[in-house]
């Protein structure tokens, strides 16, 4: 792409040494390390990093212009812009001839569920003979069998995500179905993505440490909505508080479908009942029942599959198709997994107070009369501190023994984190805490009988742990089957 044709889709505030536009731009970066010959390099201006100082690296790696906030001493073109952070979705669109608008994308949101959601309507495009990429936490897949690549961020920033929609659209696939983090929201990752379908799980405290409030958190999600257009649907948790407020942001013209099992709801479950092999309840879609019987757990499960089937309703999916293909879906890596039985022990995701008492509640209900309930967890380092004795608060609430121990205590002191947590119990005087992950795991597998249930929450399908210095090789689940199984 020529740089004449970017210029002409942007607006700036004055270009620099910009005598000749028709220099040929080979890629776009923002990463002065990872630039190549002919890129664009965008100097984004973050919290921690400012990439108008590592623009000259950027140059000697091969940049051909930069766009920047300021002007730099540089003698390559600059294109100057009030900010690079908004540009920098809208060159990268640009300059992969913005594929989004040739496929289906829909984005689910919410503080939990998003890649279970995405999961259930993949298996649902494959089910109708529809090819369907996968985006997300893990990376993304464009089968439901396939292995993942990359994973680095939810959603990836705006350069690698528009090339893989580049990509996706080369390969033919006509689906994407997508996380969307509210960090990407908030960071104009998505901008210029056209997402025909927008899914909203759930919102509930989390990523403070980012959004400061539960104000802007709800703001940043609502900006998946508000861009959607005649055409496209929203799919709202009825059931949500913020459901309300959140339909307030979507134009009349977009067709919008709600789930719940509370309120009145395009589709509901009813007689929901819980048992050691999932969930089973009764669906309510448009008037019509049906029996849905899950290999899933937890109520957490049936919102999960409940906004899926809604999903599958907004596309026009057949609904009696639909169950089916979703009762045979058996759950997603580190979400509410059974490693090990006898004791049962269970790794999950849960890194919020939220999700927390979620997976405890499920995890409650399956735990024989004769067993205990023993969850381990800590909270991640640099992150929302306020929620750490809201855990502490729902473990010891729900749990009949609770190991406290860290999950990527990055730069802070872990025993600091455990001291937050602690502070949400009302007496720690049964409390072990145990600072090394392992050894945590270790000590459940002491206490535990083979009738007990083991959750060991935060991590699940996480295979590191982040340190202050360095990033390790931890998985959850590996530890589990190696001291309680020893495999």
């Amino acid at each position: 792409m020529k740089l004449r044709n970017l210029i002409d889709s942007m607006s700036y505030l004055e270009l620099v040494n910009c005598e000749d536009t028709s220099i040929e731009i080979d890629g776009v970066s923002y990463n002065s390390k990872k630039t190549k010959p002919n890129d664009i390099f965008i100097c984004l201006t973050g919290e921690h990093v400012d990439g108008h100082e590592y623009a000259e690296e950027a140059v000697s790696n091969g940049a051909v212009v930069c766009v920047v906030e300021r002007r730099l001493n540089l003698d390559i073109p600059q294109i100057v812009v009030s900010n690079t952070e908004d540009v920098l979705a809208k060159i990268s669109a640009e300059y992969y001839a913005n594929p989004s608008t040739k496929i289906n994308v829909i984005g689910v949101t919410g503080t939990n569920g998003k890649t279970t959601v995405t999961h259930l309507i993949q298996h649902l495009y494959e089910a109708f003979d529809q090819k369907c990429v996968l985006i997300g936490t893990l990376g993304y897949k464009f089968t439901s069998n396939e292995k993942y690549h990359g994973g680095e961020h939810t959603t990836p920033q705006a350069p690698e995500l528009q090339r893989l929609l580049y990509y996706v659209n080369e390969r033919c696939f006509d689906n994407v179905a997508m996380e969307v983090s509210s960090h990407s929201l908030a960071q104009h990752r998505v901008d210029y993505v056209d997402f025909k379908g927008a899914v909203f799980t759930n919102l509930t405290q989390d990523h403070l440490d980012f959004h400061i409030t539960m104000e802007n958190y709800f703001r940043a999600k609502a900006k998946l909505f508000e861009n959607l257009v005649a055409g496209d649907f929203a799919v709202i948790n009825n059931d949500d508080e913020y459901a309300t407020r959140l339909k307030e942001y979507i134009s009349p013209s977009v067709s919008v479908y709600t789930y719940g099992s509370n309120k009145d709801s395009d589709v509901m479950a009813k007689d929901i009942k819980f048992g050691n092999s999932g969930a089973k309840f009764t669906c309510i879609v448009k008037g019509k029942s049906y029996k849905v019987d899950l290999k899933m757990n937890g109520m957490f499960s049936v919102y999960n599959i409940l906004a899926a089937l809604t999903t599958a309703l907004a596309i026009g999916f057949d609904i009696k198709k639909a169950i089916k293909v979703l009762e045979n879906v058996s759950g997603v890596a580190g979400r509410f997994e059974i490693v090990v039985t006898k004791p049962t022990v269970i790794v999950d995701y849960a890194h919020t107070p939220d999700g927390l008492e979620n997976v405890l509640k499920t995890a409650r209900e399956i735990t024989p009369e004769n067993g205990k309930l023993i969850c381990i967890f800590g909270c991640g380092g640099d992150r929302d501190t306020t929620k750490r004795p809201k855990m502490g608060k729902i473990a010891e609430k729900y749990a009949d023994k609770v190991i406290v121990t860290s999950d990527n205590p990055r730069s802070e002191n872990p025993q600091q984190i455990i001291t937050d947590i602690l502070a949400g119990f009302k007496s720690v005087a049964e409390v072990i805490v145990e600072p090394d992950r392992e050894l945590a795991l270790k000590e459940a597998y002491k206490i535990a009988n083979a009738n007990d249930v083991v959750l060991v929450a935060g991590k699940g399908h996480e295979d590191y742990q982040i340190l202050a210095n360095e990033t390790i090789h931890f998985d959850d689940r590996e530890k589990v089957r190696e001291i309680f199984i020893g495999e």
